[in-house]
């Protein structure tokens, strides 16, 4: 991973631009908040990002899971700091820095929607829950704004969010780059 040579407004501010657009474009909240970051911090694990694809709309479209966006900050977060298979004693307790931070990610989450799971988000941000798996349901959600504005402000934040705790960490251990 590495900190581009930019101002942390300007990290922020891509980050949060390029997962809004991302989720308006290609939809897949995990993803459209894991690609971003992936591309600024220049971390290249094309796994990851396949490894993404079924967690979103709270997994598998289901909405009863944890909200995409904060699943693929996650994922992101422990891309940076998280252990490795070939050290999965983890003498270092390097999985506890992942568990802080991701922590630190699921508290904005609550702060900002009073959950993390993507169907109280969904009230947060529509009034109601859409069943993603029934077709009249999913004609809704996108009628309601889901892919043009509702979902991309959401994945937006959580890129955001997710940057931020990384150049925040980073700032702590006084580097510039990880791993």
């Amino acid at each position: 991973m590495k900190i581009p040579e930019k101002s942390r407004d300007e990290i922020l501010n891509e980050a949060e631009a390029k997962g809004y657009e991302f989720e308006k474009l290609y939809h897949g909240c995990a993803q459209c908040v894991l690609a971003p970051l992936m591309e600024i911090f220049d971390m290249k694990e094309p796994e990851a990002f396949k490894a993404a694809t079924g967690l979103g709309g709270g997994v598998g479209l289901s909405v009863e899971g944890s909200c995409g966006g904060l699943t693929g900050g996650v994922m992101a977060l422990s891309l940076v700091y998280g252990r490795e298979l070939d050290n999965i004693e983890d003498p270092e307790e390097l999985r506890f820095i992942s568990y802080r931070l991701a922590n630190k990610l699921h508290e904005r989450f609550v702060q900002e929607y009073g959950s993390s799971t993507c169907k109280e988000i969904h009230k947060e941000v529509f009034g109601r829950a859409y069943h993603l798996n029934d077709p009249e349901e999913w004609e809704a959600f996108l009628a309601a704004g889901g892919h043009s504005d509702k979902c991309p402000g959401v994945v937006g934040k959580a890129a955001r969010w997710a940057a931020e705790i990384i150049l925040e960490e980073e700032e702590k251990r006084g580097s510039g780059s990880s791993k």
